[in-house]
């Protein structure tokens, strides 16, 4: 049996830590490295790092800074952010990072999906999809970090990066981002029930229960932030409550 992934996801904004909700009110919550520092101790499985701010303001990722702060990561680490060609995921993997993740390029460029699944692996490929619900019940795609309605129903999006190799999805919901009311468990049902590969949730985890009841619907692994950055459970705690409920987690 395939064991639980915990992966925290740091965001961040012209060099600071940040967090918002629903995509907006975006407040600073630290830095960079301590984090990275601190979570590497913790026993999580993995790290999502991505810088928001590079896709709307045209940015390459920073690779500097991302040479820094892998440096102080000792788990799998996954960078978002800016990523537009294959130059930037061979810089984004020379700097230390170990899977890509794309999100806004691709929906102008899919086929770019299975250029990079094919140059680096699949492994190395996560697709991000931000999701809100709509008015008439259906989840559509948004890119520019949730600003930018696609008009694409999400769950065809799932199957179609499947289709083009993404070795993974990463769903955030819009609605739950940082609101740590629980994750959208029909979201998250319908992505998993319409893909083979392994699905990433994140947006809205509060307590333990709710990564429970993600996991129940499908999720194969749990990214979360606000639950880690604004209150007292860590995530070993989280494994630990997670194997008590018949959870296969890694030590």
């Amino acid at each position: 049996m395939l064991k639980v992934r915990l992966i925290p996801t740091l965001l961040y904004k012209d060099n600071d830590l940040v967090k918002g909700v629903k995509f907006d009110s975006w407040r600073k919550v630290g830095s960079i490295l301590p984090a990275v520092k601190v979570y590497t101790m913790r026993q999580v499985d993995e790290l999502i790092i991505v810088d928001i701010a590079a896709t709307k303001e045209n940015c390459a990722p920073d690779f500097d800074l991302i040479k820094d702060f892998s440096c102080e990561c000792f788990v799998p680490l996954t960078v978002g952010g800016g990523v537009k060609s294959i130059d930037d995921i061979r810089n984004l993997l020379k700097s230390g990072a170990d899977k890509a993740c794309i999100n806004t390029f691709v929906y102008k460029n899919p086929n770019f999906i299975k250029e990079a699944s094919q140059v680096f692996g699949a492994q190395c490929i996560v697709v991000s999809i931000d999701a809100k619900k709509e008015q008439d019940g259906t989840y559509q795609c948004y890119s520019c970090s949730g600003t930018k309605p696609m008009g694409i129903n999400v769950v065809d999006w799932s199957k179609r990066v499947e289709g083009l190799g993404a070795g993974e999805i990463l769903i955030t919901s819009i609605d739950k981002d940082g609101t740590m009311q629980g994750y959208d468990l029909e979201l998250i049902k319908l992505v998993t029930e319409s893909v083979s590969i392994p699905v990433i949730v994140s947006g809205g985890a509060g307590g333990y229960k709710d990564f429970l009841n993600a996991l129940n619907v499908g999720a194969k692994a749990i990214a979360a932030a606000s639950i880690f950055h604004f209150t007292e459970q860590t995530p070993r705690e989280i494994k630990k409550l997670l194997s008590e409920n018949g959870i296969t987690v890694r030590k």
